[in-house]
């Protein structure tokens, strides 16, 4: 973002404004984190700010401070509609285009209030009036501080600001193990926490609060993961029967991929969830090294992301949808085995 996109943009903050703050489709710690973060720097500054998801998120979100005061659309559409329209801004964090929110989309369509765009996934559309966009940034939540940062108001970050970003930063960067954690992302982080996030209640309140039937469903995915070896690739599979056996809730599949990643000599990852609901497979990849899951994904399964973490998606059922897989696999043999 250049210096001329920030003068503009601080002078539309400089009064105050309705703004709607909206991120993607069952909503991640990121996505969370980032827009509440930014919800809370803008409500400090007198704006009449309000967070929009397009649906639930897990319930190991439901502690993160101003949680309370978001709009979910799919259930609460027609106030979040009259919302959207009489937004003078509307912040779009944590994806890239709009079909990436669901229901949500002809509503952020028709809006004729100004978009910005922050957001750290590859290729985004062009529909922002400004757009932050930076694919090497860690989490959309490092992003919010740095625009915080060039709005020269980093001083302003308060204890809210600071757990929200740091959730986001946290959950996307896989506690901080992932290749795009950077000497700067640390930087970021401990500065976070002189701002009073609490690094290790977060961490408790994220990832180590498990029910019983959440364990039991990773037992089912773990029994059912299938590996090969010559392809260094692993998956799992998980059908809707599965997950209703151990009374699935939103959320409880979260990082199972990862189980499948840390194989030794693994370097692809897949897992494959039924969901009859909505008449798909979903489809979550995982890499190390230079295997970019957001090409594999974009070429074969209607989706992207980043070049190690990426999302998918089939309209075949889940055994069709698995034989695609290995069918398609064999073409990357070399690739895989040059890693």
């Amino acid at each position: 973002m250049n210096r001329n996109d920030i003068s503009a943009i601080k002078a539309l903050l400089s009064t105050p404004k309705n703004i709607v703050i909206v991120c993607h489709k069952n909503p991640d710690g990121d996505a969370i984190g980032s827009t509440l973060g930014l919800y809370h720097y803008l409500k400090k500054h007198n704006h009449n700010a309000q967070v929009i998801t397009p649906n639930d998120y897990p319930g190991f979100l439901k502690w993160v401070p101003g949680e309370d005061t978001i709009l979910k659309y799919d259930s609460q559409t027609e106030v979040s509609n009259k919302t959207i329209k009489d937004a003078d801004i509307i912040f779009t964090l944590d994806f890239n285009a709009f079909h990436r929110t669901g229901q949500m989309q002809p509503a952020l369509e028709a809006s004729k209030a100004i978009k910005i765009l922050i957001d750290h996934h590859q290729e985004p559309d062009d529909y922002a009036a400004y757009t932050y966009s930076d694919v090497s940034m860690s989490s959309t939540c490092e992003m919010v501080y740095h625009f915080i940062d060039m709005l020269d108001d980093a001083d302003n970050i308060d204890v809210s600001i600071a757990t929200c970003l740091y959730l986001g930063i946290m959950t996307d960067t896989g506690s901080f193990r992932f290749p795009s954690t950077t000497s700067t992302t640390h930087r970021i982080v401990a500065e976070l926490i002189d701002k009073g996030a609490r690094n290790a209640e977060v961490h408790n309140n994220v990832y180590d609060t498990n029910s019983y039937n959440r364990l039991q469903l990773l037992g089912c995915a773990l029994t059912n993961l299938k590996v090969l070896p010559e392809l260094r690739t692993a998956y799992i599979t998980l059908t809707q029967n599965e997950l209703r056996k151990f009374d699935y809730k939103k959320g409880d599949t979260e990082g199972v991929v990862n189980y499948a990643l840390s194989l030794e000599n693994i370097i692809f990852a897949a897992i494959f969830i039924e969901d009859k609901q909505e008449g798909i497979i979903k489809i979550s990849l995982r890499s190390k090294g230079g295997f970019s899951v957001n090409e594999f994904s974009r070429a074969h399964f209607n989706g992207g992301g980043h070049n190690n973490a990426a999302g998918g998606r089939s309209e075949t059922p889940l055994d069709a949808t698995v034989e695609k897989f290995l069918s398609i696999l064999p073409q990357y043999k070399d690739a895989l085995n040059h890693e």
